[in-house]
């Protein structure tokens, strides 16, 4: 077989059926849920009297609602308490992991992911937020949906989507002192335009990129969508393995090995192409 990125990589394993005429249908590891674009969609499963395909490969959160301080006051803003209760109503009916206002593990819901031990490196994730293209950080393939295909993915666990293109930002060099992450994503997205990677999934490669931690990472994959990507990916090396290891829903002992080979093959092959490359220099980037 031909050299691959990590993308084709992913999508390749992913693809259920893919017929002419009619966009691919692929397979979705992990849904993330949280309580603002999931109402319909839990409705419309229950208007057509189905349940959630694999319920166990969901999980859900309260998380763009929630006071950020003080919880054991009233939440006052009607709509965001109503749209609280619904998630924790529909969790409940559905059979559904839910982390919960008050559960220690509650939080953000592309943090928790990863946190957790959910997020793994050659995953397939959704979820019905733009951001969700945070997750590409651990060499997954992560985007956000529409709340009608939060619900296609409900009931059937799969997608319909069409195949994007590739696009390679080599980071080159070293950054200067002071400079974040998030400046280095800003000077990116500064010189490739917000729309510059439409129809894209990026790939970050580059000395630059192999020197951030995974929390790096993340804030770089989870700014992919302000230059118009689809999504954002590093390829998974040992700083992402070493994160991973020992997280309560990631792959222990015999399966960690495993996984760990697996997780060793995603990386873009040599000579692979993409259809975009953009080099950019980070000795220019500033804080």
């Amino acid at each position: 077989m031909s050299a691959q990125t990590l993308f084709e990589k992913i999508w390749r394993a992913h693809v259920v059926e893919d017929n002419e005429g009619s966009p691919p249908l692929i397979y979705v590891d992990l849904h993330l849920v949280h309580e603002v674009t999931s109402a319909q969609a839990f409705e419309g499963l229950r208007i057509a009297q189905r349940g959630l395909r694999r319920p166990g490969k969901t999980i859900c959160t309260v998380d763009h609602n929630v006071p950020t301080w003080n919880r054991s006051k009233p939440i006052t803003d009607g709509i965001a308490l109503q749209q609280i209760e619904t998630l924790q109503k529909n969790a409940k009916e559905f059979g559904i992991k839910l982390y919960d206002i008050n559960d220690s593990n509650q939080g953000i819901v592309h943090i928790i992911g990863p946190e957790l031990g959910y997020t793994q490196p050659g995953q397939l994730i959704v979820c019905g937020d733009s951001h969700t293209s945070t997750h590409g950080a651990f060499g997954a393939l992560a985007f956000g949906i529409g709340t009608s295909e939060v619900e296609h993915v409900m009931a059937t666990q799969c997608l319909l989507q069409e195949k994007p293109k590739t696009m390679e930002i080599a980071v080159k060099g070293d950054l200067p002192f002071g400079v974040t992450p998030k400046d280095l994503i800003l000077g990116i997205i500064g010189q490739i335009g917000i729309d510059g990677a439409n129809g894209h999934v990026i790939e970050y490669t580059g000395k630059a990129i192999k020197q951030l931690s995974m929390e790096g990472r993340m804030t770089i994959c989870n700014m992919s969508i302000e230059a118009g990507a689809r999504a954002g990916m590093i390829g998974p090396d040992t700083t992402t393995f070493d994160y991973v290891k020992g997280r309560p829903y990631a792959p222990s002992g015999k399966e960690y090995q495993k996984a760990l080979e697996y997780w060793q093959s995603l990386p873009t092959d040599k000579g692979a192409v993409f259809d975009k490359v953009v080099e950019i220099e980070a000795t220019h980037m500033e804080p």
